[in-house]
């Protein structure tokens, strides 16, 4: 089914974040894990969609700025990001992949659901990922260091 899925979202992830936290599937629905990854990017860096969609939500959550896209691929496929300072769009708005959503204040959460289940980001990713050292004018102090979109990895195929 992953694989399915896969080939349906063609995510692209930002390139050049750096994984500060990684996803960590939890054991049950209310335990404690990580349903995304938390990515560090230099703040006021462009957050886009990484795949076509619609806005499901675009509003604050805890004080926190989030979008939520439902995927035009398949539509049980929910991307969010959350961590995004002055969003630029608005719910029910249809969005092309790469069409910008906000700006990041530094670092930014993503995280994928099919249906109700969370599954890794890197899991539905089109670049691969590498070690490396985090970008300039990040903050953050990563726990675990993977940068992003910077490997050759698969292309969307109506790239």
């Amino acid at each position: 089914m992953i694989s399915a899925l896969v080939a349906s979202v063609c995510l692209i992830v930002p390139s050049g974040a750096v994984v500060i936290d990684p996803f960590r599937a939890p054991i049950c629905d209310r335990c404690a894990g990580n349903r995304g990854l938390e990515l560090a990017l230099p703040a006021g860096s462009p957050v886009t969609a990484g795949a076509e969609g619609t806005v499901w939500f675009a509003g604050q959550v805890g004080g926190r700025n989030y979008v939520v896209l439902r995927a035009t691929s398949d539509p049980r496929i929910r991307i969010t990001y959350g961590g995004i300072d002055a969003i630029a769009v608005q719910r029910g708005e249809r969005v092309a992949r790469g069409q910008r959503l906000g700006r990041s204040i530094g670092h930014l959460f993503l995280g994928v659901r099919l249906g109700d289940r969370y599954i890794d980001p890197l899991t539905v990713a089109v670049d691969g990922a590498t070690s490396a050292t985090a970008p300039p004018n990040v903050a953050a102090t990563p726990r675990f260091r993977v940068t992003l979109g910077s490997a050759a990895g698969r292309s969307c195929a109506s790239d």
